[in-house]
């Protein structure tokens, strides 16, 4: 995940509400799985750090399978299953990063894309607050220079963070 994408991730978590932060994990599993992916193709020539790279972003996609799986609520109907496709993921991922093959990957995210498109709906109707309080709002202001890109963020405030 480039550095750009693990920012923009960051401003939406900050702003986001329950269901919005379903939606960015698993936006989130799907760039690693593609950043796997990647790696796999250019790893038959790299070497060694290519597969590195492939074993870390498997290993960050199980992460983020297992928040989704963490933050089920199973005494709610879809919760079992959400449970059981999370799993099946879950088995197939250690299937690819075992065989090195990113077709298993790749059934992952035909699996996981269009939970992902539902839940970008549900957030649509979903019209609570942002999860985190008191956290930094950001007002997203890019200011062109004669050679450089600056973002700006306005009123920071001096009390953001944790309340104690």
């Amino acid at each position: 995940m480039k550095r750009e994408d693990k920012q923009q991730f960051t401003f939406r978590i900050a702003q986001a509400n329950s269901t919005q932060l379903v939606v960015i994990l698993y936006e989130m599993l799907l760039c690693y799985l593609e950043d796997a992916v990647q790696a796999l193709a250019g790893g038959e020539m790299a070497g060694e750090g290519k597969q590195d790279e492939f074993r870390e972003a498997v290993r960050k996609a199980r992460g983020c399978l297992n928040e989704l799986m963490g933050s089920l609520h199973m005494e709610y109907e879809p919760a079992p299953a959400l449970m059981q496709l999370y799993l099946f993921c879950t088995r197939r991922l250690a299937r690819g990063e075992q065989c090195r093959d990113g077709q298993i990957l790749e059934e992952i995210r035909k699996v996981i894309e269009p939970l992902c498109q539902a839940y970008t709906k549900l957030a649509e109707q979903n019209s609570a607050g942002p999860v985190m309080k008191n956290s930094q709002t950001v007002y997203a202001g890019l200011t062109y220079g004669r050679n450089t890109l600056t973002e700006n963020m306005a009123d920071q405030g001096a009390n953001r963070g944790m309340l104690v």
